[in-house]
């Protein structure tokens, strides 16, 4: 287990929101992780300006891999924002094989990278609504399996579906090449029971992103919100979970690096408090 940050969370926010691709900064968070002894980011990636992006061209790619290994900061995993910013599944014709194409592109630059896990989010705007979306997902991505396998790549969704019927769903793809990304703030927001939830689905777990929401809110920081921390991580450590813990946590209006620090040292104490 190792725990790492999503990007942009050491710099300013971009137009006020929570999380988009730091243009101006996103080569600064190599260094400034680095201060702070963290191995691990998680890039980001929006719809608009996606094949500007500096993972979606060769050149921004070699700085990506420059910055890397100056700063001993691996990306293991990526946001695919702009996957929830204009689902594919959820228009027709030629607007779906643009976006799909889109998709390909993404996968294509992420294991060249050496990336292992492209999120798909299906949650607010890439919420599933219907058996319909459903279907189109499905028969959107179950052709992508050869591409994923061969890349050493997943597909990992974060989705809003209650346990039981998550649990069916994830069934309906190829453990080899599709998870889950279990986020705990947005579960506690939800209302849902940890315990159910790993039980339910916790073997196709593959990454985590660790943030903190009210019930029915927004993210807040780690601890002042309905995210029970010790009993998400006593459910991931008795699935044999191995994986990425990622700091998706609310943004700092001042010392971002502080901030970050804090987070991950909270985060590590409830681990490992788990661990004794």
């Amino acid at each position: 287990m190792e725990i790492g940050f999503m990007q942009g969370r050491l710099c300013d926010r971009v137009d006020g929101k929570i999380q988009a691709f730091p243009w101006l900064d996103w080569e600064k968070e190599f260094p400034l992780a680095r201060q702070l002894g963290i191995p691990l980011m998680e890039w980001t990636l929006d719809q608009e300006r996606l094949h500007e992006n500096p993972l979606m061209t060769a050149a921004g790619r070699e700085r990506i891999r420059e910055l890397s290994r100056q700063n001993d900061l691996r990306i293991q995993s990526l946001t695919g924002d702009c996957f929830m910013q204009t689902p594919f599944f959820k228009v027709a014709g030629a607007a779906r094989e643009s976006l799909l194409y889109d998709l390909r592109a993404v996968l294509d630059a992420a294991a060249d990278l050496g990336i292992r896990h492209v999120l798909v989010p299906l949650v607010d705007n890439g919420a599933l609504t219907s058996p319909d979306e459903e279907a189109a997902l499905i028969k959107g991505l179950l052709p992508l399996h050869d591409v994923l396998t061969g890349a050493g790549l997943k597909i990992v969704f974060e989705s809003d579906f209650a346990p039981e019927l998550l649990a069916r769903f994830i069934e309906r793809f190829p453990e080899d090449a599709f998870g889950l990304t279990y986020d705990i703030g947005n579960s506690a927001a939800l209302g849902y029971s940890p315990s159910e939830e790993i039980a339910s689905y916790g073997h196709r777990i593959d990454n985590v992103h660790v943030k903190d929401r009210v019930l029915g809110g927004t993210t807040v920081p780690l601890g002042s919100g309905n995210a029970d921390f010790p009993t998400v991580f006593r459910a991931l450590r008795s699935m044999g979970y191995a994986g990425n813990l990622i700091l998706q946590t609310a943004r700092a209006d001042g010392d971002h690096a502080q901030a970050l620090d804090c987070y991950r040292a909270m985060t590590l104490a409830w681990w490992n408090d788990h661990e004794s």
